[in-house]
């Protein structure tokens, strides 16, 4: 039997967490006993996996409701919102890695840093094993994302990358501290912070953009206006919209037809447009469709 979009979703993001879970233990195993700043700070990185991923199958669920009395349009910018709250846990948990990353840098720089001790090679091992498993993931959460069109489950595939990313700053600075620059362990914890940064906003443009009613690109409505005419007896297209409401499209077109059809005539030809857009576009939850008299087209916006 064949999957639901939340279910796939579901099961994504809680082999995920799985995972996160026994590799931010083995980071911090490894970053404590190899006396590592750079895989402690990368440890907590994937401790935020965690959470953002508990968030992630939050948003999932809720976003996946069916409409009801007080939410006729359907829950899709839920999903959204636990974006937005992912976003914010990203960009704290950035600023705070960043900011003892630096302090340990610069008393690594100005001789005041005795506290920091040479990294032992199992912080090089846990780095690359981050490195392979965090790309793993990457690959697998953003093949369920395109496959069901989540922008909170395509957010969370970017957060596992910018996590093998970090590992990979990680594993710069530890094999650096131990090659004598003691300096670059903990500076690999500011690249990381930078990392978990970039994403976290690209994570909350995202997601604004989906709350606004952004218009879709002329790209996809040329699209939507080619199926439209390809069907029988419209016989031009006068006016059409689409936005996005959360992960989904609503699309209002009007499209002309022969004025001397009957109401009947009329509503079958919408009916054909509308079911047409809706097989075409499977991103598209609503479709209104207008019929204007040939002979009284209105001027295209």
């Amino acid at each position: 039997m064949e999957r639901t979009n939340e279910q796939i979703a579901i099961r994504v993001t809680r082999n995920t967490l799985v995972g996160n879970l026994l590799l931010a233990a083995f980071k911090l195993f490894a970053g404590i006993f190899a006396h590592s700043s750079a895989m402690i700070s990368d440890a907590v990185h994937s401790l935020t996996d965690l959470v953002s991923t508990v968030v992630v199958m939050i948003g999932v669920k809720l976003g996946n409701k069916k409409s009801d009395k007080e939410h006729p349009y359907g829950h899709e910018r839920l999903e959204c919102a636990a974006a937005v709250i992912l976003s914010g846990i990203l960009f704290a948990t950035g600023l705070i890695i960043g900011y003892n990353s630096v302090i340990m840098a610069w008393d690594a720089l100005t001789g005041h840093a005795d506290y920091i001790v040479m990294p032992g090679g199992l912080a090089l091992v846990a780095a690359i094993v981050s490195i392979g498993m965090k790309e793993a993931m990457y690959w697998y959460t953003r093949g369920a994302a395109k496959r069901i069109d989540s922008g909170v489950l395509m957010a969370d595939a970017w957060h596992q990358r910018a996590d093998g990313l970090s590992s990979i700053g990680s594993f710069i600075g530890i094999l650096g501290a131990r090659m004598g620059f003691a300096f670059l362990d903990p500076l690999a914890g500011v690249v990381i912070c930078v990392f978990i940064l970039k994403v976290a906003i690209g994570i909350f443009r995202d997601a604004i953009r989906k709350m606004t009613d952004t218009s879709c690109d002329d790209e996809l409505l040329n699209e939507i206006r080619e199926v439209a005419l390809a069907q029988k007896d419209v016989l031009g297209v006068d006016k059409i919209r689409a936005r996005l409401f959360g992960n989904k499209i609503y699309v209002d077109i009007e499209i002309s037809a022969d004025s001397a059809s009957t109401l009947v005539q009329a509503h079958d030809v919408a009916e054909q447009v509308h079911d047409a857009i809706e097989e075409r576009f499977k991103n598209v939850k609503h479709c209104m469709v207008h019929v204007n008299p040939a002979d009284e087209n209105l001027p295209e916006e």
